[in-house]
């Protein structure tokens, strides 16, 4: 059964409770151009993300939140670092959560500050803590960032908050060791009621981001724990929505999309299956369709194999058989088979 959290609502999005997996970014657009981060924003929206974080560093930065809640509709989160009035002036602003940790804001006069305009505005609160941030103290008494360390710290930012009797909150607990992060989102997923955002910090580039990613994020998943994901990648943070796509694909807990399987390839192959595969993930990458579609490079793989699919195509000698739910609808030549494909996906 997943664990059930807190329902914590972010703008118009609610997670926690048996609310849906929330998909989240980050614009990476630096913060004084602000139609790039209108336009960023606006592409992220489009491709499926559901609560978009910006980086507030100064107040110059705080105007972003208007002009993009003006533009585009989406839940946005200030992220912010140190300096607890960024806080107030993006709640003022109209952001739906702030991003803190108010063990590095300074006394408890300031936590409380904050505290309160998010209470009063009916703003959450994200606890993020990292394995490469930890306080001097913590790390002291375990000597590197582990997963007891990271859910420590976790511990001792929500009793800054609790103490002002402020409980809308996320948490999240981040480490570039996927097996640590692992580790510490199980700790506190039994210590506390509170949704917890899962990711892996600092994944890499593409290719290492998206394994790091998706052997953390869906361990975690699969064990019924987590309420909202970010893929981080050195990439187009577009990348980062498609790739969380797949992670909920792959652990059944669909965000909507289409699911391409396709097979290795053998010595039975007949046609160009890697290039045919490719084309077909690529072409369906935007759409919104929930369908499994099966990319397989002969009839052994083909209907049969890939039964559980809507539909897909089987490699022939220079032919692909097109077929729907195990059933072959036509025979097409290997030139066609793409245009073919997405005539008949379009038909679902």
């Amino acid at each position: 059964m997943r664990r059930v959290a807190k329902v914590v609502k972010i703008g118009d999005r609610k997670i926690g409770g048996q609310e849906g997996i929330a998909i989240q970014s980050m614009l990476n657009v630096p913060s004084y151009d602000v139609e790039g981060h209108v336009k960023e924003a606006a592409r992220l929206k489009a491709a499926g993300c559901d609560i978009l974080r910006i980086a507030i560093p100064d107040m110059a930065a705080v105007r972003l939140i208007p002009a993009i809640k003006n533009d585009v509709d989406i839940p946005l989160v200030a992220d912010i670092h140190f300096d607890y009035r960024l806080a107030v002036e993006s709640v003022a602003a109209g952001a739906d959560k702030i991003r803190i940790n108010p063990g590095n804001i300074g006394d408890e006069a300031r936590v409380k500050q904050v505290a309160d305009v998010c209470q009063s505005h009916g703003v959450p609160i994200r606890i993020g803590v990292n394995s490469g941030s930890l306080e001097k103290s913590i790390l002291r008494k375990h000597g590197v960032p582990t997963a007891e360390a990271l859910c420590e710290s976790a511990c001792y930012h929500t009793s800054l908050l609790e103490k002002f009797d402020f409980d809308d909150i996320v948490l999240s607990l981040k480490s570039s060791n996927v097996k640590t992060m692992v580790e510490a989102y199980r700790l506190i997923a039994n210590k506390c009621e509170y949704p917890l955002h899962l990711g892996v910090t600092e994944s890499g580039t593409f290719r290492t981001g998206v394994i790091k990613s998706a052997v953390g994020i869906g361990s975690l998943l699969l064990d019924e724990i987590g309420d909202t994901i970010r893929v981080s990648l050195t990439a187009d943070p577009v990348e980062e929505i498609y790739a969380a796509r797949d992670i909920l694909n792959a652990v059944e807990m669909s965000h909507g999309g289409v699911e391409v399987i396709s097979c290795p390839t053998c010595g039975r192959t007949r046609i160009d299956i890697i290039k045919l595969a490719n084309e077909v993930e690529a072409r369906l990458k935007g759409c919104k369709k929930n369908i499994k579609v099966a990319v397989m490079g002969c009839a052994v793989n083909g209907p049969g194999e890939a039964s559980a699919a809507d539909i897909g195509v089987a490699g022939g000698d220079g032919v692909g058989l097109i077929f729907k739910k195990g059933e072959i609808v036509r025979k097409v030549k290997e030139e066609e088979i793409v245009a073919e494909l997405m005539r008949e996906i379009e038909s679902l």
